[in-house]
């Protein structure tokens, strides 16, 4: 579901065989929403090489058209930029989460919700916002990335992570934000979103997982397995086969073993199994995630204990249940057509409920947010918001 999101660094550097930001983008393909015409039909069977070639750089169409949707919009990452500010705030008696500010601190507020959960953030994470116009305010949840104490599943819910950014937006004096989250950080957005929708100015999510058990069912039970049978034999031959019948329980009861090496080698397997999936093409660097155990064993403990529980949430569809709370806030959703982690069925359902938020789906793309397609969506969009606040619409 990968919900592996953003902490990966965006790389400045692709390789011929690493990305798509080798090759021209394909994202001027628009996306219909009428069943494929014959020419169409040839489209989609060129491969995706050759139809880079023949599209160059131009702008990717919504399949949605959205309000102002024929402004021209920056759609290059910010230059890399380093935090004016870094800290701990202490969220309860056990946890302390990493936090820091970077851009204009007189700027429009943004928050950035990483994906995993138990991703972290990364310096990358701040170049999807224009640093003159927003103070970008990026945070480490519970248990991951610089937070305290590492991989801790110990009162780690979505509903303390809601509090703890809660707490984070009153530690600093920020009446209202823009939410921004990618995969896990969509889901979460999303339930912050709905619990505090008078503090949220717009949305823009990614990667979109509802926490559905289909969704879950579909990346862990064998399901994407159909796509990725090759990566998908060592996520499986990890658990014996008497075991195989649900191997989110059969990988928990491995990630929570009395035993160090057990839990390393399995979060290498969780882990290394979502970052070989993420990409439309395989991503080498990403790949490499699976090999830091340290980063690993948050990753993968952290994600399974909250596919275990159901992301704690009340009911299986309870995000597309409270759309309602959040219709009126601007938003726009972008997806991977091939997100392989989460797949477009979520974003899908996510639209037909929401049809007011801008809906993009990237032609060329899985599920990353560093693969070129579905950056220069997220900076559009982030544009999109920017200029509605100047212009006060």
């Amino acid at each position: 579901m990968s919900l592996l999101g953003f902490y990966n660094p965006l790389l400045l550097k692709f390789s011929p065989r690493s990305s798509l930001a080798t090759v021209p983008s394909i994202t001027a393909l628009s996306v219909s929403l009428s069943i494929p015409s014959s020419k169409s039909r040839d489209l989609s069977a060129l491969s995706v090489r050759s139809l880079a070639c023949k599209c160059e750089s131009e702008p990717s169409e919504p399949m949605e058209q959205g309000k102002d949707s024929t402004v021209p919009l920056k759609r290059e990452l910010y230059p890399a930029i380093e935090p004016y500010d870094t800290g701990f705030l202490k969220v309860s008696d056990l946890h302390t989460i990493y936090y820091e500010q970077s851009g204009n601190p007189s700027g429009h507020p943004v928050v950035f919700l990483h994906g995993g959960p138990g991703g972290g953030t990364s310096p990358s994470n701040r170049r999807f916002f224009d640093p003159e116009f927003y103070r970008i305010i990026l945070l480490d949840q519970r248990g991951a990335g610089k937070s305290t104490p590492h991989a801790c599943l110990v009162e780690n819910t979505t509903w303390d992570l809601i509090a703890d950014i809660e707490k984070l937006r009153d530690h600093l004096k920020v009446p209202e934000w823009q939410v921004f989250g990618g995969s896990w950080g969509s889901t979460l957005a999303l339930a912050y979103s709905q619990s505090h929708p008078d503090k949220v100015t717009g949305l823009v999510l990614r990667g979109i997982f509802l926490l559905r058990k289909k969704e879950i069912d579909w990346f862990y039970e064998g399901g994407a397995a159909a796509i990725f049978p090759d990566v998908w034999e060592s996520f499986r031959d990890l658990i014996p086969e008497n075991e195989r019948g649900c191997f989110v329980e059969a990988y928990s009861k491995r990630l929570n073993s009395d035993d160090k090496e057990t839990q390393y080698a399995a979060a290498r397997a969780w882990t290394k199994w979502e970052m070989m999936t993420a990409h439309l093409l395989p991503n080498e660097e990403n790949i490499k995630r699976g090999d830091d155990d340290y980063f690993s064993l948050a990753f993968a403990r952290i994600e399974n204990h909250y596919f275990m529980n159901r992301g704690f949430l009340p009911s299986d569809s309870y995000l597309l249940e409270n759309v309602d709370k959040i219709r009126h806030i601007n938003s726009v959703i972008v997806q991977g057509r091939y997100d392989v982690c989460c797949p477009m069925m979520s974003a899908w359902d996510l639209h037909k409920a929401w049809p007011e938020a801008d809906f993009k789906v990237v032609p060329d793309a899985g599920h990353s947010a560093n693969e070129h397609g579905i950056a220069a969506e997220l900076v559009a969009a982030n544009e999109k918001l920017k200029n509605i606040i100047k212009n006060g619409s």
